[in-house]
């Protein structure tokens, strides 16, 4: 085999279809406030929202092996965080989404320095402790209505635009752009050197630690940014409700464990599973959820039997079984044919 034939890529012709097809989607999403109904567009809203945590938790877990049932923890601190900001503060609500992100890193060190002490189910009740500790924090906390909650001022509500239907176009746009920063802040983190270093942590943490990597530091920044992010779309998230409780704010169902039920079905360590997880997610539950506790048991049963089928997720199957992928993150050695000479 002549060697200078062959060629590594990342590329393919899939991943290029994918581009344009998600271009052309993306500016169809952008345009929905002139297509798109009141409801249609809220429910598209919250859709955004649930799969820009679902990439940060998956990103977390599938790629850094830090396994969090807390991060209902940074949701909930985002929202409050938006409430003190706008109404102690005077910022306005846009600024207040941007400045919570950075309170959620500041306070996700001291949370890493702690919980990193502990290792697999440890860790992972560790950091359903914090968000506990988050939430009875907050329920003391009077001036934000304490446990039972408050809601935004008519005056910050207004100050994001005149109209009630200028301020659900922003909000619209709010969660569709934070989603698209999201998954494209994770995939050009995983194209890059600390990509390689997160996938080889994944693939094999013993091997990854014999190599080089420093994978404390490595999981402690993908920590600290995933935490900062979710602080953000939490903010996001009670921006567009306009109302916030400790119960709302930290549940752990809401926040945690559809997210994971969407990453594990969807498909996790992959960038494709969290996007299919979400839409499953909500077609069953725009579906099944006049049912009752009867839409909880079928989400349960589809998490077990996929699990069981296919414990690599739906995307896991797919791209087994037809070898593509639509954000190319592996290397890929190709033949180069040479041209032929007249």
């Amino acid at each position: 085999m002549n060697l200078s034939n062959l060629h590594v890529t990342r590329t393919s012709r899939a991943a290029k279809a994918a581009a344009v097809i998600g271009a052309l989607f993306l500016i169809v999403l952008i345009a929905a406030p002139w297509w798109a109904g009141r409801a249609d567009m809220r429910l598209m809203g919250e859709l955004f929202l649930y799969l820009a945590l679902a990439s940060l938790w998956n990103l977390m877990a599938g790629y850094a092996g830090l396994v969090s049932v807390g991060q209902q923890a940074y949701v909930g601190f985002g929202g409050y965080m938006l409430f003190a900001l706008t109404i102690f503060g005077g910022i306005h609500p846009l600024g207040a989404v941007a400045l919570a992100g950075v309170l959620g890193a500041l306070v996700a060190v001291p949370v890493a320095l702690l919980i990193f002490r502990l290792r697999g189910a440890y860790f992972a009740i560790g950091t359903w402790v914090i968000a506990e500790v988050f939430r009875l924090s907050f329920a003391q906390v009077s001036a934000l209505g304490g446990g039972s909650g408050s809601s935004l001022p008519v005056g910050i509500v207004k100050s994001l635009a005149a109209s009630r239907s200028g301020r659900e176009h922003l909000s619209y746009w709010l969660a569709l752009g934070s989603t698209v920063i999201v998954i494209a802040a994770v995939y050009l983190l995983l194209r890059s050197r600390n990509g390689l270093a997160l996938t080889a942590i994944r693939d094999n943490e013993l091997a990854a630690g014999s190599l080089g990597i420093d994978i404390w530091r490595t999981k402690f920044v993908v920590y600290v940014v995933t935490a900062a992010l979710t602080t953000m779309i939490g903010a996001l998230i009670f921006l567009q409700k306009l109302r916030i409780s400790p119960d709302a704010a930290f549940s752990v169902n809401d926040w945690t464990a559809f997210v994971i039920f969407i990453v594990v079905i969807g498909g996790i360590g992959t960038i494709e599973g969290p996007i299919i997880g979400t839409l499953i997610f909500f077609v069953l539950r725009e579906t099944l959820a006049d049912l009752g506790t009867i839409y909880l048991i079928v989400l349960g049963v589809v998490a077990i039997v996929i699990m069981l089928k296919a414990p690599n997720g739906i995307w896991g199957l797919i791209r087994g079984r037809f070898d593509i992928e639509l954000f190319p993150l592996s290397f890929r050695v190709k033949t180069t044919h040479p041209s032929k000479k007249g």
